[in-house]
């Protein structure tokens, strides 16, 4: 075997089947020896962005890691924004980057970069160059060891182009599966103590422990306690529906997210972080947590946050308490002028069972958790990093990891742009996604900030950097030029109709929805002011507020 065969083969024997490619001549020998394990899938994107936004999506679903390969630095810079993304999300990603032969580095050749260094910031627990290719297969074990622990990262395996393709490679034991722990004895103890010595308390469940078990658990805590249970802001994944414990999420603005934690008392987190503003404002708090609150740990990110809210469960008695689980609820049938409201409830009303929904909808969202939460069981996956252009790729690798199970993708039409060629991708691979598109025309989230940060007074210069009415985009076309059905809808009819058909029909499909922006003109004025306000307006009306704001 050559490297790149021996590596190949170390790879499939680890369990990582599928890997995203956008490789360049550096890679060649990588792209030849595809053909050598049968057991490797090979998805092209036409962007590195793609690429790894599929590899991200794959693994919050198939809860293991995909491969990518990337040409070069350059490469990798190109699909630096979903690499944070995956990092933000605590996702494992074995990403595979091509480099120079070991002795063409000495000419800095045109495509030369320091690809180390580009690396780190997204991997900095774990990259890599290999040195030689009889060393090149326990690099790859280290790295896969790395991506599938816990927390789970993305790991940066740089490949020089001779050590591909160098004789004599030697695939290597695969590494053994991460055995995480729960939460220590007196760690337990100590939070079980804070909980039954009253005073408001509320749980901060992330990452592991918004899976069913861990939700399980949180929710029968909550029943014997009485404490709160809320979601991080952008999940990596959230199993919801009918039948499940609901959870509220933290708000993303963040004077809405100091009314749910406003008396809050003693927080625990469980493969959470203490919350933070996204950005700093003028004469606004970036830290979240009310003062006086006091701050425990049940699990850190390297633990077992499910296993660890059972032990806690245990300790307070409440192992047999009764969860409140979310009653079956949908929607009606929305009708009318379309609106992104409607858009949210039509995909309330018809959502199948066990479907993915991917939420890179940004404003034209605010409505979906709501009219989806009766809804049949599903998956949520959402922006961990916030970097935009996550949501079509998150959808390709979703719908590779789970063939059987339906991808909605609700995306909005300026962060859709960053990666619409996931589109050919969706197309090519026959994959079963709908991907529902919201063109308001704007960069609507953009407008709300421009009020909120307290810009001065703006012209027309400053305001058509966030318009996208000229020229208009045609995401209908769009598909079809990729090899996706695509349709343009203006009533809540035509939307319905769209997706109905949609979800009866075998592979991808886009539905481009007109709809005016949710917070514009005198809402999106008055909205800074209430935000300002809120503090000082009793909790009642200040929770009544928000409910309104961001249900």
């Amino acid at each position: 075997m050559n490297g790149a065969q021996a590596l190949m083969k170390t790879l499939a024997d680890a369990g990582v089947e599928v890997c995203f490619t956008n490789p360049g001549t550096s890679e060649m020998h990588f792209v030849a020896a595809l053909d050598s394990e049968p057991r490797m899938r090979a998805v092209l994107a036409l962007f590195e962005g793609v690429a790894t936004g599929a590899a991200d999506g794959y693994a919050r679903m198939a809860d293991k890691p995909a491969a990518t390969l990337l040409h070069l630095g350059c490469g990798l810079g190109n699909g630096l924004a979903n690499l944070h993304n995956a990092r933000k999300g605590k996702v494992p990603v074995v990403n595979i980057v091509g480099d120079h032969a070991t002795t063409h580095t000495q000419y800095d050749a045109q495509l030369q970069s320091d690809i180390e260094t580009v690396a780190r910031n997204v991997s900095p627990g774990f990259v890599r160059t290999s040195q030689s290719t009889a060393a090149l297969c326990q690099d790859a074990v280290d790295a896969i060891a790395a991506a599938r622990g816990l927390p789970g990262q993305v790991a940066t395996l740089i490949l020089p182009a001779d050590v591909s393709w160098g004789e004599g490679g030697a695939p290597c034991t695969p590494p053994p599966a991460p055995r995480p722990q729960a939460a220590d004895d007196a760690t337990v103890q100590a939070i079980a103590q804070a909980l039954r010595a009253g005073g408001k308390t509320a749980l901060l469940l992330g990452g592991q422990a918004l899976r069913e078990p861990g939700l399980r658990a949180a929710a029968r805590i909550a029943a014997h306690s009485g404490v709160k249970v809320f979601a991080e802001v952008f999940p990596t994944r959230l199993e919801r529906g009918a039948g499940l414990p609901a959870v509220e999420r933290i708000a993303y603005l963040a004077e809405l997210a100091g009314v749910q934690l406003a008396g809050i008392e003693h927080l625990v987190l469980v493969d959470a972080k203490a919350p933070v503003s996204f950005f700093a404002y003028p004469g606004k708090k970036s830290y979240l947590v009310p003062d006086g609150c006091t701050v425990h740990t049940l699990a850190t990110p390297e633990q077992d946050a499910a296993a660890s809210l059972e032990k806690l469960a245990q300790a307070l008695g409440a192992a047999q308490a009764q969860p409140t689980l979310q009653a079956p609820a949908r929607p009606g049938r929305p009708r009318g002028k379309l609106t992104a409201e409607k858009v949210c409830k039509a995909v309330g009303h018809l959502l199948p069972e066990n479907a993915i929904v991917i939420d890179e909808a940004i404003t034209s969202g605010l409505m979906l958790g709501p009219f989806t939460a009766g809804a049949p069981r599903h998956d949520l996956i959402t922006l961990t990093g916030g970097a935009i252009g996550q949501g079509l790729p998150n959808a390709v690798g979703a719908a590779i990891a789970c063939p059987q199970r339906t991808v909605l993708a609700l995306i909005g039409d300026g962060t859709s742009m960053y990666t619409i060629q996931a589109l050919w991708t969706m197309a090519r691979e026959r994959l079963n996604v709908v991907s529902i598109i919201f063109n308001n025309a704007s960069y609507s989230v953009l407008n709300v900030e421009l009020e909120r940060v307290g810009a001065e007074e703006v012209g027309a210069k400053a305001k058509s950097q966030l318009d996208l009415a000229g020229p208009e985009l045609n995401f209908a076309h769009l598909a079809q030029g990729m090899g996706v059905r695509g349709v343009r809808t203006t009533t809540a009819e035509e939307f319905v109709w769209a997706l109905e058909q949609a979800l009866a029909t075998p592979g991808p499909h886009l539905i481009e929805a007109m709809v005016p922006q949710s917070l514009s003109g005198l809402k999106r004025k008055l909205l800074p002011w209430l935000l300002r306000s809120l503090p000082s307006l009793p909790q009642p009306v200040a929770r009544a507020l928000k409910r309104k704001i961001a249900p």
